[in-house]
């Protein structure tokens, strides 16, 4: 009998024991976009693309020299010497697209690595304020996957991760 009593008592109270729970909310899009390690990351990057910008130029410039070159002395030239400066016109130009190609993987590599390291720096202040504000758990809203949030059961943690971060 007190075992059924028992039973039924934590049967009627473990759906009290969730509204104790707390949850939180917090939009990330906002909060990134205030955390200076973006503005950071959008200058090394921009410095980056620079560097590879000033050396495609100084490439662009020795090709654009090696075909006037070529244009000016085409028809003076042995055969043999013609077809070796068209061999190396075109062994400059695969050389310039592979450049592109590979500033454009580089690029994407770094920004991408900035990237991670900026939400791993956010998602520890995450964590932090989870586990300091003894939250079961907290919703982002900004990257669409908790279609609903309610205002009146969830708290908003934004401002607290921010001030873990240090920004306003």
């Amino acid at each position: 009998m007190i075992k059924k009593f028992l039973a039924i008592a934590l049967i009627a109270l473990a759906p009290l024991s969730v509204f104790s729970q707390k949850f939180g909310s917090i939009n990330s899009a906002d909060i990134m976009q205030l955390m200076p390690e973006r503005q950071a990351a959008e200058a090394e990057l921009e410095t980056l693309q620079g560097q590879y910008r000033e050396e495609f130029e100084y490439m662009q410039s020795e090709y654009d020299k090696k075909v006037e070159d070529y244009k000016k002395q085409a028809e003076t030239l042995p055969d043999n010497i013609r077809q070796r400066r068209e061999q190396e016109i075109m062994d400059s130009q695969q050389k310039i697209n592979e450049y592109l190609q590979n500033c454009d993987r580089m690029i994407s590599e770094k920004a991408a690595q900035l990237q991670n390291d900026i939400v791993n720096k956010l998602l520890k202040a995450i964590k932090a304020v989870g586990e300091e504000g003894s939250f079961v758990c907290i919703f982002d809203t900004a990257n669409g996957s908790v279609p609903f949030v309610s205002s009146a059961l969830t708290t908003d943690v934004t401002e607290a991760v921010k001030a873990k971060l240090g920004i306003k």
